[in-house]
């Protein structure tokens, strides 16, 4: 999300409940005015009428200043263009209030005797304080208004992607199983000694991937272990005696990843780049971290061939790595796939993750 700045919340819509809010204003306003018209003494019809009267002239360049020269030339920033206008409308119509409004009432109201307490400068400052004041409660009015929206939005923004999330993990899990059962009934079918404890080891990895998962972030340390257990839990299937080159350069173990992101990577080299019985390259990976840096090297064998055992969910490990990515780390990580006819290698680079 971008970074907010005055001029663009001075740039979206103003209009928002507009009666509400100038029902307000000039219902305050027509007070204070009756207040200082009648001295702070009794207030009279004639008092109340001239305070109208007055109210009426104030709020036509007011509301000319709300619903024209702040949308239209405030908020696109023709500051110049906006103060003149704004001066202009200032001495028009208090100017106006000063000649016109006693002689508009006594034609309106000849059974009644008015007095204005204001004229000249002291009927222009007025309007200015009035305008001035008036322009600053409408732009914090605007700002409220602004600030509850985007919150609104990044809440909702917040819950989508939270469903997005629990929808990938619920499809990686599933995803994950149906391999490790491939793994199970392969061992099955050529009696391998071992499935006793390639079950007990997958039970680990489950308990993991469906109860240790359920947070946003999880240490690193956590994620290493994970991986070491689906490397040996593989070798039981595996006949050659190194599948997976593993180097670890980690500065900090409990450094936050979100949790289950290598694991598919990894699945998908393990059923694209060792083949059980056939002599292949072993798998390279690397995980370094330093700092607030965190990197993921993967590569594999590219034997260009199907498994024995066809997975109609072909792909999803790596779509789901993508989308996960764009959501968790939208702007803070690389990704880099290359595949050339003898190697298929996938780099992850996450930056300043704390």
């Amino acid at each position: 999300m971008q970074s907010l700045n005055l001029n663009s919340i001075l740039k979206k819509t103003n209009y928002h409940r507009p009666l509400l809010f100038n029902s307000v204003l000039w219902l305050l306003a027509f007070i204070i005015l009756a207040f200082i018209f009648s001295k702070g003494k009794s207030i009279f019809t004639a008092d109340l009428i001239f305070t109208g009267g007055f109210i009426i002239f104030l709020a036509i360049p007011a509301c000319i200043n709300f619903y024209v020269l702040i949308p239209r030339l405030l908020k696109r920033e023709k500051y110049l263009l906006y103060a003149i206008s704004f001066a202009i409308n200032l001495a028009v119509f208090s100017l106006l209030c000063d000649i016109a409004l006693e002689p508009i009432l006594d034609q309106l109201f000849p059974g009644f005797f008015f007095i204005s307490y204001l004229s000249g400068w002291n009927i222009f400052l007025v309007f200015a304080i009035f305008l001035i004041a008036s322009t600053l409660i409408k732009l914090a009015e605007d700002w409220i208004y602004f600030n509850t929206n985007e919150n609104r939005i990044l809440k909702q923004r917040n819950q989508q992607i939270a469903t997005q999330l629990s929808a990938l993990r619920a499809q990686i899990n599933p995803h994950f199983l149906f391999n490790a059962l491939n793994v199970i009934y392969a061992l099955a079918l050529e009696k391998k000694e071992g499935i006793s404890d390639a079950v007990l080891q997958l039970s680990d990895i489950l308990r993991y991937v469906i109860y240790d998962t359920d947070t946003q972030r999880i240490a690193l340390k956590d994620e290493i272990k994970l991986i070491k257990n689906y490397i040996a839990f593989q070798n039981h299937r595996i006949n050659s005696p190194t599948t997976v080159n593993l180097k670890l350069d980690i500065e900090n173990e409990n450094f936050d990843i979100y949790p289950m992101l290598l694991l598919p990577l990894i699945e998908n080299s393990y059923k694209h780049g060792i083949i059980s019985g056939k002599e292949a390259d072993p798998i390279q990976i690397a995980l370094f971290q330093k700092n607030s840096n965190f990197k993921f090297v993967i590569s594999n064998a590219n034997l260009q061939t199907d498994n024995k055992i066809k997975d109609k969910y072909f792909g999803v490990g790596l779509e789901n790595i993508k989308t996960n990515l764009d959501l968790v780390y939208p702007s803070t990580h690389e990704l880099n796939i290359t595949e050339s006819m003898h190697q298929f290698k996938v780099e992850l680079l996450i930056k300043n993750e704390h």
